[in-house]
């Protein structure tokens, strides 16, 4: 992917976009507001650090609003907060968040980790790296590299992106590293959609602990 360059301006008279009302268009289009018009003689250009800083705040402030929305569900689904993100290297407006991990039963298999993410843009999902790319408790504990060729395709616009993937731990070398379970899903990944509600309903399904729980979720429009 070819690097961005980036400017900031604020144009006289601009509106002011209210924090919650961002979030909240965010999570409904994937997309982040921007001011249409440039003030050419206020350009300044932004290093990708500072694209990257402004990118992971909007990434975790949704991460945390998308948290709560599933913790009001049902009082007997409930995830931990787990919220870090990464940006993409060459592409720094564009990054994931990890927003919860939990464990569940599948066929023949018992006590699955499986981590929930969201990501503001669109791509292929699930590479044959060895290691767990989107694992971590922070930003700097995930692998930059691997994230990259984890994801392909990546569309360089803002988009949407609601995915979950399985883990497991690590091999001998590195037992305490987390990488992705290819034996669980489609090659690891448990579900991939653009559609919020979509993304909702799967999230709570993996959270439900017991056939009565299953079929209140089921029951989602």
């Amino acid at each position: 992917m070819s690097k961005f360059r980036y400017y900031a301006t604020k144009g006289p008279g601009q509106a002011h976009v209210p924090a919650k009302a961002v979030h909240t268009n965010f999570l409904r289009t994937g997309r982040i507001a921007r001011p249409e018009e440039w003030v050419e003689e206020e350009r300044r250009f932004l290093t990708h650090k500072e694209v990257a800083e402004r990118t992971g705040i909007r990434l975790e402030n949704a991460g945390k609003m998308t948290h709560q929305r599933l913790n009001k569900f049902h009082r007997n689904i409930r995830f931990p907060k787990v919220i870090f993100h990464k940006t993409l290297e060459a592409a720094p407006h564009l990054g994931y968040v990890h927003v919860t991990a939990s464990k569940t039963d599948f066929a023949g298999h018992k006590d699955v980790t499986w981590g929930f993410y969201i990501a503001n843009f669109s791509a292929e999902i699930g590479g044959e790296t060895a290691a767990g790319p989107l694992t971590g408790s922070s930003a700097d504990s995930v692998d930059s590299a691997g994230a990259e060729h984890f994801f392909h395709h990546i569309s360089p616009g803002y988009s949407r992106m609601y995915f979950a993937v399985a883990m497991k731990n690590g091999e001998e070398a590195a037992p305490l590293q987390q990488v992705i379970n290819r034996e669980i899903g489609d090659n690891g990944v448990l579900f991939r959609t653009a559609a919020p509600m979509t993304a909702l309903k799967n999230v709570l399904m993996l959270g439900a602990k017991n056939a009565e729980l299953r079929k209140i979720v089921e029951a989602i429009g």
